[in-house]
């Protein structure tokens, strides 16, 4: 006699009974949930559609237009993409790199990515889209599963699977095509038709579907900045032989931890004082008398302006530091979001009339009293802090807003000089999996927050939505203004974080939504062995967020 199972669904908040065994896709086709799931929340756990219900369990469903939802197809189109290419080039690497331009870079080693080639491949996959082909889950003895991806040519992913020495490994397959990704695939093939894929530089360029609209193909936008700032350490990767984090923890077996990290940091040392000596040279030209350092949170911008400024001090320029902050309107005339809360990463929450009018009165020699921002009161005041911007001197100033050419409107553009900061990772776990920058900076902030403010894990993933649409809005259209880009990841920095930030997020409980973020994250963690933070300097930008750095902040 079959067992029946109660099932809470959440999203119609009612009760369900299951057949015990029934899978979540099964269930799905009988509740009237109003869209086309393409995962699940199991018990705040993400699983895929094809898992077995054996207990009463709490479900979830995620909708294609959620951010879950857009990472479970954009992983399911990466495999498709690979399935595209094994059959149009058989024994061809794929290679999915990071994202950028609202899609993911893939090129095609050794072979060049004509328009006609890219064109074959789209339609391979429509074809394949067409014949709704399912993405079957499985796991086996770990030994098995690499002698299936050594056949398949799959020797980065081999690697990194053998670092870990787990007994079992959990693959997808499509067709007779096997591959391994960092959450679960869609149910099949026919849920990916809002898709997309263009030549772009030496590759591809992978769209998903659109966010404001899953049934529409994404618009690729243009970021030829962005795109060379990873570039140019993708180079720098494949120099020194880490190209993977595969790479990175057999440096580790291997007890070489302190080379790897001097090196990583020497490019951060190299390239800040590349962006300092640009500066000079500006203003030795009568401009650049204002340096905008803006990125998204967690990018380390604090620890980059501050040895921005070092920098700028060996080449006999005196910075001047401003805070944004203390701009901030009183409170009672802050901008409102969506939800009525106080609009702090409004443009709008700054007085930037009397911002442009203080950097004017600097610009030309004067002397003005800066204002300061009272958090607790919500008011500003003024409390004889006045200063005067000798010849020699710049004013650095460290904001969201810096690349928004509204928050400057009033100052020649001459006299601007505009750096974004973001940690752009580009350690690869395999040839079709990558070290999300979000994911990276997220980790980043959940362990500052932690330490340093209070915070718990739970609370600060339960606010990075909020933090991530302010992002849209007010910082991603604007950075390619920037007159450079500093790329503030370390190819160590996941390992070092590991043991700290699975702690700290191993404290959330299993009933909170934020369960399914954090047990992500345990898994993406679980894949790097660890690094001592002793052998970190203390100048390294990661001393921002892990503590123990020689800086004030």
């Amino acid at each position: 006699m079959s067992t029946r199972l109660n099932i809470l669904v959440t999203n119609l908040n009612i009760q369900v009974e299951a057949e015990g065994g029934e899978t979540l896709l099964s269930l799905a086709k009988r509740l009237n949930l109003g869209f086309e799931p393409v995962c699940a929340r199991l018990n705040n756990r993400t699983v895929d559609l094809s898992t077995p219900l054996y207990r009463p369990a709490q479900v979830e469903y995620v909708a294609p237009d959620t951010t879950d939802g857009r990472n479970c197809l954009i992983r399911s189109l990466c495999m498709l993409l690979y399935r595209a290419v094994s059959q149009l080039m058989p024994g061809k690497r794929l290679v999915i790199n990071h994202s950028v331009a609202r899609g993911y870079y893939a090129t095609l080693p050794d072979t060049e990515c004509t328009p006609g080639l890219v064109g074959q491949l789209k339609a391979q996959m429509k074809d394949l889209i067409a014949l709704d082909i399912p993405f079957e889950r499985h796991e086996r003895p770990t030994p098995e599963v690499l002698e299936i991806f050594r056949r398949q040519g799959l020797l980065r992913k081999v690697k990194l699977i053998e670092t870990l020495h787990n007994l079992y490994t959990v693959y997808y397959t499509l067709d007779d095509l096997a591959d391994t990704f960092l959450g679960p695939l869609a149910p099949s093939t026919g849920r990916l038709a809002a898709f997309d894929l263009h030549c772009f530089e030496e590759g591809m360029l992978l769209l998903g579907a659109a966010p404001d609209d899953p049934a529409r193909a994404a618009i690729p936008v243009p970021q030829p900045k962005l795109f060379n700032a990873f570039t140019e350490y993708l180079k720098f990767n494949s120099i020194v032989g880490i190209k993977t984090l595969g790479d990175v923890n057999d440096i580790v077996a291997h007890e070489d931890e302190a080379r790897m990290i001097n090196v990583a940091e020497a490019l951060h040392a190299k390239y800040i004082g590349e962006i300092a000596d640009r500066i000079t040279r500006r203003f030795h030209q009568g401009g650049s008398r204002i340096v905008l350092i803006a990125g998204p949170s967690s990018s380390g911008k604090t620890t980059f302006t501050k040895r921005l400024a070092i920098n700028l001090l060996t080449n006999l320029i005196k910075p001047v530091m401003i805070s944004l902050d203390d701009y901030f309107v009183d409170r009672e005339h802050t901008p409102r979001d969506a939800d009525g809360d106080y609009d702090y990463e409004s443009l709008h929450a700054l007085d930037l009339k009397l911002f442009n009018r203080n950097l004017l009165d600097l610009l030309a020699g004067r002397e003005v009293e800066l204002p300061y921002y009272n958090f607790e009161t919500g008011q500003r005041e003024f409390r004889g802090n006045r200063i005067r911007l000798a010849p020699d001197s710049v004013l650095l100033i460290e904001g969201i807003h810096g690349l928004n050419p509204e928050l400057t409107a009033d100052i020649p553009e001459d006299m601007k000089y505009r750096v974004y900061v973001s940690a752009l990772t580009t350690l690869s776990l395999d040839d079709h999996n990558w070290v999300s920058t979000t994911d990276n900076r997220l980790l980043r902030r959940i362990i500052r927050d932690y330490k340093y403010r209070g915070t718990s894990a739970t609370s600060t993933i339960a606010r990075w939505p909020s933090v991530r649409r302010g992002e849209e809005k007010w910082i991603f259209p604007y950075q390619e203004n920037a007159d450079s880009m500093f790329n503030s990841s370390l190819l160590f920095e996941l390992s070092v974080m590991r043991d700290e930030a699975e702690r700290v997020l191993r404290s959330v409980p299993h009933d909170r939504p934020e369960y399914a973020v954090a047990s992500r994250l345990i898994n993406l963690l679980s894949l790097a062995a660890p690094i001592s933070s002793r052998l970190i300097p203390p100048t390294s930008l990661i001393r921002e967020f892990l503590g123990g750095s020689s800086f004030r902040y």
